[in-house]
């Protein structure tokens, strides 16, 4: 959370916009949670119940972004306060996008159940990214909480293992539809959900580096990785 003002309001103002951006983390999180659930299960009904909350995730987006304006307008904020503001408004815009994969995974999973096509693709690779994905989304809107550089440049990192598990998968689904052409229209959705997943390890990838943008004052692109090592270690 920021640092303490000379002004309560100031304060109490910019707590609250940290606040929703952790509520609307939650809910994307229970979201792809959710969506995952649905796609292990083969579960219609949680599929629904994903597509259904994704207004509740937009609506979120659009009232913190509002909140935003209006606190860089009354309050002008400066430096790593301005700097934080403005992260939580891409943060957000980040969340609002990983709750479109989930549900993207899960008009995926609908129509996989619906055309009740038996397959013998195995989807190890997906469920087991699925489970980091949830978790880098989590560690990272924690690093965000705490303004924990460390978590953030070790959530960076560890994107990358999602990025494996998706080639992987795609490696081996090629494989299965070329040995059985009738695997494909099943395989199409599965490769879609994949690369759904992929997306939001970057989401929550994103958000992590704007706890280094925060702290380090410009863009972790541009900051060396033996810097952000070193930052990490020095103010985690």
């Amino acid at each position: 959370m920021p640092d303490k003002h000379l002004s309560s309001q100031f304060d109490v103002d910019l707590n609250g916009l940290c606040s929703k951006l952790l509520e609307m983390g939650g809910l994307v999180e229970l979201q792809i949670s959710n969506a995952m659930r649905a796609f292990t299960d083969m579960n219609v009904d949680i599929c629904n119940q994903v597509i259904q909350s994704e207004k509740l995730v937009n609506d979120f987006e659009i009232q913190i972004d509002l909140a935003c304006t209006e606190f860089i307008a009354r309050r002008q904020p400066t430096a790593r306060d301005l700097r934080l503001v403005m992260a939580i408004s891409k943060a957000i815009t980040n969340l609002e996008r990983a709750g479109d994969e989930a549900e993207r995974v899960a008009k995926r999973t609908k129509r996989l159940i619906e055309s009740d096509v038996k397959t013998e693709i195995n989807v190890a690779e997906i469920k087991l990214s699925g489970q980091m994905a949830i978790s880098l989304l989590r560690r990272s809107l924690d690093a965000f909480a705490r303004l924990d550089t460390m978590a953030a440049v070790e959530v960076v990192q560890e994107d990358r293992q999602i990025d494996e598990e998706f080639r992987a998968f795609v490696r081996k689904l090629v494989s299965y539809m070329m040995e059985d052409p009738k695997t494909i229209t099943a395989g199409l959705d599965m490769l879609s959900i994949a690369k759904a997943i992929e997306r939001i390890g970057d989401h929550a990838k994103n958000i992590a580096e704007f706890v280094i943008y925060i702290a380090k004052g410009s863009d972790v692109r541009h900051v060396p990785h033996a810097d952000l090592i070193r930052e990490a270690s020095k103010n985690g």
